[in-house]
């Protein structure tokens, strides 16, 4: 029989406060659950988990066990980044994982149902199962609704991309009030296959969520059955003993990167499976097993931004379940899950009900990698490139001399105005975990400029920073480490200097010797200081080898 760590700690004041509440006698003896729920008013991401939450305590209470509704920070990119060049997007990840520290741990609870929705909720809830070690299950969130405007779907996607092209000429293809009013329809995350729902892939490959749960239309019967189904999973979980390192373990970190890879996800799902895996004391390198992995596993399926494949298709053709079911000979099928079964045996069940948006291995839709892992002069650490579907129409390599910007908009201005030529590297840093903070600073933007600007096939793009999971235009290179603002090579290339990307040997260099560049080594200056929140992040952030994790 389990030791309930709740009951272990019940103290007399303890007692009195749940009495208080409406606990009974009965109730003390009973395992606690945490119900972590992070809605909000702010944004439509969140604002449907309220009633998620209800149907998760009810569950809970049902199967035996006693909830607690427990609250955290809640960020959402296109809402939460509008300060600070959008530095709170990132960062905010590790506010949740502490906010549930903070709470769950203090209070000694025997286990948790996470409410999981945009893109930095997935991986700070598995951060803090990995942290906290306690029986942990996550409900995805679900996807938003898009619009139609004729016989047109218009999503974020859309809009977004046209609000940058309206700065060069390029107006909406739709009235822009009615592309406002039609790209949202409803709650949840981002339609499309960028970071949130490819969090919420990883979430399944990884083995935290019931099977067939993701992706999954926000409010659906569906996802409100997985969420009943999940506060009475939990109460098991905790009376078995099942906590998250028997689950997140190397072979289920095997299989997301193939399944991220399958799907050609969000590159950010990189960091963050790094970050969860040291938070969970799993001593893996995700960047050389992305390598690794990447050069097996061809692209599966082509939701946009990747082809025009919609979310709802994608989930209708049997989602994430039938995308691991079609990877089953290249995964490690041992891997436990929060179910008590081992992937193999819930696989058994899944079902792929459309195998031309979801492809066999030997049918794929292209080859892979779908992302790459970069390293050489210019980046000794890593560097990543997203290649999505290698149809042959976007550049693998690339030689020209860098045009070197400090910050957004220098790097906009110099593409408005027709300075960025073809045969150029358009350089951005101190975008990165010190220099951004937290990767803020609008790297997104500058990739979508350059595409407006009709450059994207001819220019390749570098940068420290990271970009939304909706990018996906030209030769771009994120997430360069060492960043300039530690002194990575980046912070030393000048205009002029000649860069090398060269994707099919998986480097990338600054064609510079080593004397010059030592010689250059003074100007690196450091970031400028932030405060508040962000100065306590930029102080304590890891490098991009941790995750960028908080912890050392």
């Amino acid at each position: 029989m389990v030791q309930l760590r709740s009951l272990a700690a019940n103290s007399p004041t303890r007692r009195s406060h749940w009495y208080a509440l409406g606990l009974s006698e009965e109730d003390m003896a009973k395992p606690k659950i945490a119900v972590v729920n992070s809605s909000s008013e702010l944004a439509v991401c969140y604002s449907h988990l309220d009633g998620i939450a209800r149907i998760v305590k009810d569950a809970v209470r049902a199967a035996g066990g006693v909830p607690f509704e427990v609250r955290t920070t809640a960020p959402s990119d296109f809402i939460t980044g509008a300060g600070r060049s959008g530095s709170y997007i990132l960062s905010a990840r590790d506010l949740v994982t502490n906010d549930i520290e903070a709470q769950v741990e203090a209070a000694m609870l025997d286990g948790m149902v996470c409410l999981t929705s945009c893109d930095k909720t997935p991986p700070g809830h598995m951060m803090a199962a990995g942290r906290l070690d306690i029986p942990t299950i996550l409900v995805i969130g679900g996807y938003q609704a898009s619009g139609m405007i004729g016989n047109e779907h218009v999503d974020l996607e859309d809009l977004w991309s046209g609000s940058i092209g309206t700065r060069f000429g390029k107006p909406y293809p739709h009235d822009e009030q009615e592309m406002i009013r039609q790209a949202v329809r409803g709650p949840g995350v981002c339609a499309g296959m960028a970071t949130a729902n490819t969090m919420h892939c990883v979430v399944e490959a990884l083995g935290m969520c019931l099977p067939g749960s993701a992706p999954v239309r926000a409010n659906s019967d569906k996802m409100i059955d997985a969420a009943r189904r999940s506060g009475a999973r939990i109460v098991e979980m905790v009376l078995e003993g099942l906590n998250p390192r028997k689950v997140l373990t190397p072979a289920a970190f095997h299989n997301a990167v193939a399944t991220v890879l399958a799907v050609s996800g969000s590159i950010n799902a990189i960091k963050h499976l790094q970050a969860i895996a040291s938070e969970a004391h799993v001593d893996i390198d995700i960047f050389a097993l992305w390598d690794e992995i990447g050069r097996k596993v061809p692209v599966l399926s082509a939701v946009r931004p990747n082809g025009e494949v919609r979310i709802e298709e994608y989930e209708d053709a049997g989602g994430a379940a039938a995308t691991l079911r079609q990877l089953a000979p290249l995964l490690r099928t041992d891997a436990l899950t929060c179910t008590g079964k081992t992937l193999a045996e819930n696989l058994e069940s899944a079902a792929v009900v459309d195998p031309e948006i979801i492809r066999p291995l030997d049918r794929p839709i292209s080859e892979g990698p779908s992302i790459a892992i970069l390293k050489g002069s210019f980046a000794p650490e890593s560097a990543v490139v997203k290649l999505g579907i290698r149809d042959g129409k976007r550049p693998e390599f690339f030689e020209g001399p860098a045009r070197v910007f400090e910050n957004t908009a220098l790097a906009l201005d110099a593409i408005e105005t027709g300075r960025i030529k073809a045969g150029d590297v358009l350089i951005l840093r101190g975008q990165g975990l010190k220099g951004g903070p937290a990767m803020g600073g609008g790297a997104s933007i500058v990739l979508f400029a350059i595409d407006a600007a009709g450059i994207a096939r001819e220019t390749a793009f570098i940068t420290d920073g990271q970009l939304s999971g909706l990018c996906l235009k030209g030769l771009t290179v994120a997430e360069v480490a060492p960043e300039a603002a530690v002194g990575g090579p980046i912070g030393l290339v000048h205009d002029g200097d000649r860069v090398r990307i060269d994707v099919p040997n998986r480097s990338i260099d600054l064609l510079v010797d080593a004397q010059t560049l030592a010689g250059r080594a003074a100007e690196i200056h450091g970031p400028a200081k932030a405060e508040g929140y962000l100065g306590i992040y930029q102080r304590d952030v890891q490098p991009m080898s941790t995750g960028a994790v908080l912890i050392d």
